[in-house]
C-alpha cells in the first residue's frame, strides 16, 4: 500500500486507516447516484460546497467547478441546498466505471 491510489478496500479490518488517508482514499466508490453540476444553471452561490460533508465541491475564485468524484458518497446534499436545480442526482448506472472515478461530475 505505498504510495499511488488506495480505496477503501486497502483499510485493514479493524484498524484504524493511515495518517492523512482522507485525502489520499479513493471513497466514492460505493456511490449509487452521482451529482451532475448544469454549469448553465449555476449562479456559485456555494451552498454545495459549504454543506458537502465530503469537500467534494471545487472551487476556485468563489466559482464553483465541478464535483470530485474521487470522495463523493452520492449523499445528494448538495443538489437538496442548490437555488436554482443546477446539480441533479442521476443513477451512477448511467455512468461507465472506469479505474477510479477522477475528478468528474460537471
Amino acid at each position: 500500500m505505498s504510495g499511488g491510489n488506495w480505496n477503501w478496500q486497502d483499510v485493514p479490518h479493524g484498524t484504524i486507516a493511515w495518517s492523512a488517508s482522507a485525502r489520499e482514499v479513493e471513497t466514492g466508490l460505493w456511490r449509487s447516484v452521482r451529482p451532475v453540476l448544469d454549469t448553465g444553471k449555476c449562479v456559485s452561490c456555494l451552498r454545495c460546497w459549504v454543506q458537502c460533508p465530503d469537500s467534494s465541491v471545487r472551487t476556485e475564485n468563489a466559482k464553483v467547478l465541478g464535483i470530485d468524484m474521487f470522495f463523493c458518497k452520492g449523499c445528494g446534499v448538495c443538489a437538496a441546498v442548490c437555488p436554482t436545480g443546477a446539480i441533479s442526482m442521476l443513477p451512477e448506472s448511467e455512468f461507465q466505471r472506469g479505474g477510479g472515478q477522477g475528478k468528474e461530475g460537471e
